[in-house]
């Protein structure tokens, strides 16, 4: 389990973040135990699920969009493949494969960070694959409402499935060195609309637990995210054979 200091100044990751990124032994979100998505590494992760005809070639959307629908409203992410593919690719996968409905935003720092992905409403966590290269040193910065990936303060390539959302600019989560203290954390991606939604979340009221501290008190569920260039009937057949559902 990864503790994040209690206080901003300690530290100089989301991991030293000053929340916990609970992760069991260094597999990131969790164990692999179970089947859990594989991300894969290429242009058909960012071309959509529509596919093509035969002989088309179609070119890869390196800036595709999810749909988030939560508890507390629903919001955009535009993601950036172009600079962040393996990142990208890895989330889509987790998105793809339903992984995150049902979890929950099970930490919150008022003008810091909001921090979700790993945990269901119960707090139980979810399995996840391997950790990823960090791509911190070619994303975007840590601004106000990009999205970013959560890893171990020690452990420059410890990311998986969780991610924040940054409510305030927060530049000693950017790259500025090789070692873990410094590496930083990978931003792939941006609120395009609905940051209300995230600033309403990061003004709700939060609790400590044995298990975290800083777990809002009205548990922010994330119901759904999909692909917005994803038909409805693909996005709902994909979502019924999800081991996950909504209110897991």
């Amino acid at each position: 389990m990864l503790a994040i200091q209690s206080t901003r100044s300690s530290f100089r990751g989301i991991c030293a973040l000053a929340a916990v990124i609970a992760m069991t032994p260094l597999a990131g979100c969790g164990s692999s135990d179970n089947a859990a998505p594989t991300a894969s590494i290429g242009t058909n992760s960012f071309t959509g699920s529509g596919g093509t005809r035969a002989g088309e070639k179609r070119e890869p959307n390196l800036h595709p969009e999810v749909h988030v629908r939560t508890s507390a409203g629903e919001f955009v992410v535009k993601l950036d493949a172009e600079r962040c593919p393996i990142t990208v690719s890895n989330f889509l996968a987790y998105v793809d494969a339903g992984q995150y409905n049902g979890t929950v935003f099970h930490q919150v720092y008022s003008n810091f960070i909001v921090l979700g992905g790993g945990f269901d409403t119960h707090l139980v966590e979810r399995p996840a694959q391997t950790p990823i290269r960090n791509e911190a040193h070619a994303g975007l910065k840590n601004r106000r409402g990009t999205v970013a990936m959560a890893r171990q303060a020690d452990a420059i390539d410890s990311a998986s499935c969780q991610f924040f959302i940054n409510l305030a600019d927060n530049p000693t989560l950017d790259y500025t060195g090789y070692d873990a203290e410094h590496y930083g954390y990978c931003a792939f991606g941006e609120v395009i609309s609905g940051m209300d939604v995230i600033d309403r979340i990061g003004k709700g009221e939060v609790r400590n637990t044995s298990k975290f501290e800083n777990v809002p008190v009205d548990p922010v569920i994330i119901e759904t995210i999909r692909r917005v260039d994803e038909d409805d009937r693909t996005a709902d057949r994909r979502d019924r054979n999800s081991r996950y559902t909504a209110t897991q």
